[in-house]
């Protein structure tokens, strides 16, 4: 009898544990497409131990541990805790967190997804014992009791998705990835005054997902219909080539977008990815588009026409043409033409890498030339580009700008700092392959 009881027992287990191991399945999922391993994993640190340094117009901020660990990180929030901190911005001890952490977004998601990630989190993610940082924001801004009226004014109340709205299954799919655990408008709409994204979804008018905002020193880029600036000229193949790879054949990722590349979108599914692409299509340009510039004068015989064929084209093309998904294209390519030219100039001084990802492990360099260029060197190549091949962008480059692109290199980049890291090539926290990722974090987590 008493082994019986042991074989029913273990039997009961193990039908428990196979319950529970779609569940958890999901969740990494679901923690892979909101990304969260790429705020909450430090420089060499632990995988969701916290401690990446973030930076904010009111101080430095860093990421909190959320392994499993019942002193530094979640181990003792319960479903409704770990709801209310994600979907609401609220902590267990009833503090507010601060708005770089996207629960605006997450509170449009399902019961059941975050059910599924408060799964994963507390029964797969090993625990650290990590301690959170302290932020380094100057008092009185440190105060968090205004959060509670910021969260009153700009937070919505938490409402499951409705994708009754949208008359394509497909397409709604899209909208509450987007929308919901992506949390694209995070990066991708522009801010008011009071840090708040100027609209949470397209309902909230032409301002969602147009661009504008200044992250890290890039420019992040429209993607509405615009045909210049933004993804009217994109197919949705292209669309789910970039996000699975990092590149298409006349573009590549860069800036923040290698991390969410490197950590979260190669590793969705292709109907998922198709989704997004098909939801993002729907999206009309932000405005009347603007008619096309008239050549401003800085192209044949020019110095920036010299400065780009002695240091551009070679990997470029004298055309602008580039090598499909090895060296994007300049001509048309929306980084060079975009209103706001931070990005250019970032590449141009610090360079920048291809990402490598599972399905694309290819990777190319570009050197930095903020060591070979003078600024009137690079502003002169800077209007070349954005001129030349049709690219007639209406603003143009001064040396002025380019001292200003280089002044907080070493500050932002921290090239003396264990918080803040170099871009470099290394292996991801879900799988062996190799990836390219803006913030390197540590090789431990690797194969995880």
């Amino acid at each position: 009898m008493k082994t019986f009881t042991l074989l029913l027992g273990a039997s009961l287990a193990a039908t428990a544990l196979a319950d529970e191991a779609p569940i958890v399945s999901r969740g990494q999922y679901l923690a892979r497409l909101g990304d969260c391993a790429a705020c909450h994993t430090a420089v060499q640190g632990p995988l969701f131990a916290g401690g990446l340094a973030i930076e904010s117009p009111l101080g430095r901020l860093y990421s909190t541990n959320i392994t499993p660990d019942r002193q530094n990180g979640i181990g003792e929030y319960s479903l409704d805790d770990f709801r209310r901190a994600v979907t609401e911005g609220v902590r267990k001890n009833g503090t507010s967190l601060y708005p770089a952490m996207p629960y605006p977004s997450y509170a449009r998601m399902s019961e059941a997804d975050i059910a599924a990630l408060y799964e994963y989190f507390m029964h797969e993610v090993p625990a650290v014992a990590a301690a959170n940082h302290a932020v380094d924001i100057p008092w009185p801004l440190s105060m968090r009791w205004p959060l509670r009226v910021w969260r009153a004014m700009y937070a919505p109340t938490p409402v499951p998705f409705d994708g009754g709205r949208y008359a394509d299954a497909q397409v709604a799919r899209g909208a509450y990835i987007v929308q919901g655990p992506g949390h694209c408008g995070s990066c991708h709409t522009d801010r008011g005054l009071a840090l708040q994204e100027k609209a949470l979804d397209d309902r909230d008018g032409a301002a969602y997902l147009a661009g504008g905002s200044i992250i890290d020193g890039w420019s992040t880029p429209n993607l509405r219909g615009n045909a210049r600036g933004g993804l009217g000229a994109w197919s949705e193949e292209d669309l789910v080539r970039f996000l699975k790879t990092g590149r298409t054949d006349h573009t590549a990722a860069f800036g923040g977008m290698v991390d969410v590349i490197a950590w979260s979108t190669q590793y969705l599914t292709d109907d998922d990815l198709q989704a997004v692409a098909k939801y993002l299509k729907t999206l009309p340009a932000d405005g009347p588009q603007p008619a096309r510039q008239a050549p401003v004068g800085v192209l044949a015989g020019s110095p920036g026409e010299q400065g780009y064929l002695d240091h551009c084209a070679l990997c470029h093309g004298a055309g602008g043409q580039g090598v499909a998904r090895m060296f994007p294209a300049l001509a048309g390519n929306n980084l060079v033409i975009n209103d706001q030219p931070q990005s250019l100039l970032k590449i141009i001084l610090e360079g920048a890498s291809l990402p490598p990802s599972h399905w694309a492990p290819s990777t190319v360099h570009m050197p930095g030339y903020a060591s070979v260029l003078s600024d009137q060197q690079v502003a002169a190549i800077g209007n070349y580009v954005r001129q030349a091949w049709g690219n007639e962008a209406k603003a143009q480059l001064t040396a002025q700008a380019v001292a200003q692109a280089r002044a907080p290199q070493v500050e932002a980049l921290g090239k003396d700092r264990a918080d803040i890291g170099w871009q470099t090539v290394r292996p991801q926290p879900y799988g062996s392959q190799w990836s390219f990722s803006i913030q390197p974090h540590g090789p431990e987590e690797a194969g995880r």
